[in-house]
């Protein structure tokens, strides 16, 4: 290298892109961008911060004028009267297993069809596809008389059974996870056949580990989904040890029950579940929604 060269060398260095991203409109414009962003964060959180906040209040820091958003000190005493109140140990573990059950069983059902319709030649599959999604267009209302007639009929009812048979599958964890069975090469089905791999161990061993991210996306967005569900368990149950944790909370804003401090308490043990998915699941959620989008 001559000198020429050497003397170049740290000139171009020190005048590259990285000395360019520091510049001070740069700085002033992320700084902008995470005002903006805090300033819209804040009426999003507020009601989740706030839920929390009221659960561990006593009830004159809940009718304080002007409202408190801090709360004196720890009272627990909302979350053991909502316990007291209605049988919410219960109605959370059989939510538990409704989402539970519902979740593990969409994800197999859907796994399994749009594996069909990606990886199986059959005549008509467009048809029968569009007919499959055709179903995302009925209300769910229109379906809770002739299921409950049906569940009812079979003697299912106030049972595990009747509060997840309906929602065993479900056409949009189809569409999506075929979406993302789409990117997969041909040539990777084809040679595992060639070697003499069965369609189930291929699915099993290959396909689902490489599609984590839509596997996940859906797996949280149908476990919320059913973990949210009031009107069916509200007509198929009878007995409150069957009765899920959204009637019990419903309980607890009427009759003699009627306390906010409660209401938060429940709100605050019911979100949980869902709050810790979504936090930690939202990396692969934001992945498999996108999965396909992109070509």
């Amino acid at each position: 290298m001559t000198t020429v060269e050497r003397d170049t060398v740290p000139a171009r260095a020190g005048s590259g892109r990285v000395g360019h991203r520091h510049t001070p409109g740069h700085v002033a414009g992320r700084v902008l961008l995470y005002l903006t962003l805090a300033v819209f964060l804040i009426p999003v959180m507020f009601p989740v911060y706030y839920v929390f906040a009221g659960a561990l209040m006593g009830s004159q820091d809940l009718s304080a004028f002007p409202p408190r958003l801090l709360p004196t000190g720890v009272n627990l005493e909302n979350v053991q009267g909502a316990l007291d109140a209605v049988p919410l140990l219960r109605m959370y573990g059989n939510s538990l297993v409704m989402a539970g059950i519902i979740t593990v069983s969409q994800l197999s059902t859907s796994a399994l069809a749009a594996y069909a319709f990606v990886f199986l030649r059959f005549r008509g599959s467009a048809v029968v596809f569009a007919l499959f999604l055709s179903t995302l267009m009925v209300p769910a209302e229109a379906t809770f008389i002739p299921n409950y007639l049906t569940i009812t009929g079979w003697g299912m009812g106030d049972t595990y059974a009747g509060l997840v048979m309906p929602f065993l599958a479900y056409a949009f964890g189809t569409f999506l996870l075929r979406q993302s069975f789409k990117q997969f090469p041909r040539e990777l089905f084809d040679a595992a056949r060639i070697d003499g791999m069965g369609h189930l161990r291929f699915l099993w061993t290959i396909l689902m580990p490489l599609s984590k991210p839509a596997l996940t996306a859906v797996g949280v967005y149908v476990f919320i989904t059913s973990w949210n569900m009031y009107f069916w368990p509200l007509i198929i149950t009878r007995s409150t040890e069957m009765q899920t944790l959204q009637i019990g909370l419903n309980s607890l804003k009427v009759g003699e029950y009627s306390n906010p401090g409660l209401l938060l308490a429940g709100a605050a043990l019911s979100v949980l579940p869902t709050l810790a998915l979504v936090i930690f699941g939202q990396r692969f959620i934001v992945r498999g929604l996108t999965a396909g989008a992109v070509k």
